[in-house]
């Protein structure tokens, strides 16, 4: 059997001490506070003098102003109403008087509020501060036994019944402080990490239910190698990579891809947040730290991952206003414990974010995170992969088709598929069918893209309006050869929009040409368009299309080069996420810059505008022809398209796929 060392023998002792002090102090308060009953009887001076007049009294203490004694016989008290048993005290006596029976002696005084008791002994005080001179001589004549002794002093007792516990209270304060600073983790372990460790109970992923980012698992592979054969590196004096970092935008499935890595190691894996080391207290952070790699290298080999890193890894002295000193000190107790690692220390770190734009330099310099692997949105057969894995425990119906599916959610992440699964389930049980249909599919990609449907009344002015309006959208998308083709246009309000033109691009693109873009912006404002040719005039149903285009307008001008200005990029920085470098870089081109970027972008969305107000001229009967399907149908398929504007001229998408060079 392992032996405790002995620092944690010695506080393992202290610990049990300051227990048995506790228990100690809530008897001795139980038993000062418990009722008893009461040895002795408080009864008036006069009463006293009384009993010792009648030679009922026997013996006499006096201390200070108190006096005690006991009775001859003893006394019933409080005194009660004589009745015809009990005999009646003799007129002009001061009080009853001891008749020499064993009867205890009765007082009748009153009729008594509490329950009458017989009492052997009493305590009475002097009256006033002066004391009775007479008192003596009386004692003296009834040949009662007097004992006469000076007051007890109060500190003691006063010490015991309210001292006492304050000054345990302090002691109990002072330990625990001295405890917290030789403890670094705190006060009842409060700088204590507490990440959740995935061992052998953990939930068995692996590589095999992750799809969509085989480039990242196949960076991944020698991680896992050397979790598997940490030896075989050693010996050949390689030093694996200490820090991983796993870069990618929300939902493509950086932490199931951290978690396959421990499945495929079959190795400890301890997973905690970023803003749990991040407390009010400073220090507290940087003692979690601490703990969390503590523990990992108890367990070697392991694998230590920390979600959300960009939460405690911020670039330091970044911004405006005061520092945050917790956060800061977690980071370089991060630092440090990454730099401090053992050549043979089988642990690896890591970490994941959507933004690695704003981490502080030193974490992605080598030696901490040495590399970055990028989990970007899958391709199309990626999604069909994941749609694979998420449909694997549905009832699926013969007609789902999940290589369409994976070509009509083009930009969807892992995460947003595996809600387009649930939501179609959600949808077939909401129908009471027997299995997920491939409608149940489609209406649940419309939800997610469009929005639910509100039952909003429109009065028919209104309604002809949006329909003007996105026939202007989907009519401007079909006769521009470079546009994305158009999916579905529907008047009925979705969200917040009154009316949606879907349009679903039919191929995967990582760069976009200058035909592309002005195309876009065609269609942007095809809707706008149609409104002044049609109704005459305009309204505010073109704000989003507004300040998409103008948008993408001023990306085009200063930041690709696509303008008049030529080729310079002017807004590098359009992201910077900390203003205080913003504020203290400034503009970085002259006030007359300035001035022809804005005319150069007014001049680009002019020229979109009038070219798409001409073809919306041009073919207003098939505008019209839209119009009146639309209002009568209200959603119009792609294949309904067809029917009314016949067969769709696209140029060939070529150019749009160019290589970056």
């Amino acid at each position: 059997m392992d032996t405790p060392p002995p620092q944690q023998s010695q506080r393992s002792g202290l610990s049990n001490l300051w227990w048995l002090i506790l228990i100690a102090l809530i008897i001795w308060n139980i038993w000062i506070l418990w009722p008893r009953s009461q040895p002795e009887v408080d009864i008036p001076y006069s009463v006293f003098i009384s009993q010792i007049k009648s030679g009922n009294v026997s013996s006499v203490s006096i201390s200070g102003d108190e006096i005690t004694g006991s009775f001859v016989n003893q006394v019933l008290w409080p005194p009660v109403t004589p009745t015809a048993a009990a005999p009646a005290s003799t007129p002009g006596t001061p009080g009853p008087v001891a008749t020499g029976t064993p009867e205890p002696t009765q007082v009748a005084l009153a009729v008594p509020t509490e329950t009458p008791q017989n009492y052997s002994d009493f305590r009475t005080f002097f009256p006033g501060t002066v004391g009775d001179p007479t008192l003596i001589p009386l004692l003296e004549s009834k040949n009662v036994d007097i004992n006469v002794s000076q007051p007890p002093s109060p500190w003691l007792g006063l010490l015991l019944s309210g001292a006492l516990p304050f000054l345990l209270l302090i002691g109990f304060m002072i330990w625990m402080g001295s405890r917290a600073t030789r403890n670094q983790n705190g006060i009842f372990g409060f700088g204590r990490s507490k990440p959740r460790r995935y061992a052998e109970e953990r939930p068995n992923v692996t590589f095999k239910d992750v799809a969509g980012i085989d480039e990242a698992k196949q960076e991944l592979e020698e991680v896992i190698d050397f979790l598997r054969q940490p030896q075989k590196y050693h010996n050949l004096g390689a030093r694996v990579p200490r820090g991983v970092l796993l870069v990618g935008p929300p939902g493509t499935g950086k932490t199931l891809l951290a978690r396959a890595v421990a499945g495929e190691a079959g190795a400890p894996f301890f997973n905690i947040s970023a803003s749990e080391f991040v407390e009010m207290f400073v220090g507290v952070g940087a003692s979690r730290v601490r703990d969390l790699f503590e523990q990992a290298k108890a367990v070697p080999p392991a694998i230590v991952y920390i979600d959300e890193l960009d939460a405690v890894g911020r670039r330091r002295g970044a911004g405006l206003g005061t520092v945050n000193d917790e956060r800061e000190q977690t980071l370089n107790q991060l630092l440090v414990e990454m730099d401090g690692f053992d050549e043979h220390h089988e642990i690896i770190v890591l970490a994941s974010t959507n933004r690695p734009d704003v981490l502080d330099p030193a974490l992605l310099r080598p030696g901490r995170f040495d590399r970055q692997v990028t989990v970007g949105l899958p391709d199309r057969a990626g999604r069909e992969g994941i749609l694979r894995i998420h449909t694997r425990s549905l009832s699926l119906a013969p007609d789902v088709d999940l290589h369409l599916m994976a070509q009509t959610t083009t930009g969807f992440s892992g995460a947003d598929l595996a809600n387009l699964c649930n939501e179609a389930a959600l949808t077939a049980a909401r129908k009471s069918h027997r299995q997920v249909a491939m409608e149940d599919f489609e209406e649940a990609l419309d939800r997610i893209l469009l929005g639910a449907a509100r039952t909003l009344l429109l009065n028919e002015r209104e309604r002809k309006v949006v329909a003007y309006h996105e026939s202007g959208h989907a009519l401007a998308a079909w006769l521009t050869p470079n546009a994305d083709p158009v999916h579905k246009v529907t008047i009925i309000p979705h969200g917040r929009a009154l009316g949606v033109t879907e349009q679903l691009p039919g191929d995967d693109q990582y760069n976009y040409s200058r035909e592309y873009l002005l195309a876009r912006l065609t269609v942007m404002l095809g809707g706008r368009a149609a409104e002044e040719v049609a109704i005459g005039d305009i309204t505010t149903g073109a704000e989003n299309d507004l300040v998409e285009a103008t948008r993408l307008a001023r990306r085009m001008v200063t930041r690709w080069g696509m303008g008049s200005l030529g080729n310079i990029a002017l807004d590098t920085d359009e992201q910077q996420p900390f203003l205080g470098y913003e504020l203290a870089q400034g503009r970085q081109y002259s006030e007359e810059m300035a001035a022809r970027i804005d005319q150069d972008i007014e001049t680009l969305l002019a020229d979109r505008f009038e070219s798409v107000r001409n073809l919306i001229i041009q073919n207003r009967s098939k505008l019209d022809n839209l119009v009146q399907v639309l209002l009568k149908e209200e959603t119009i398929s792609q294949e309904k398209l067809i029917e009314v504007l016949g067969p769709r001229e696209v140029e060939s998408e070529a150019v749009n796929i160019m290589e970056n060079t």
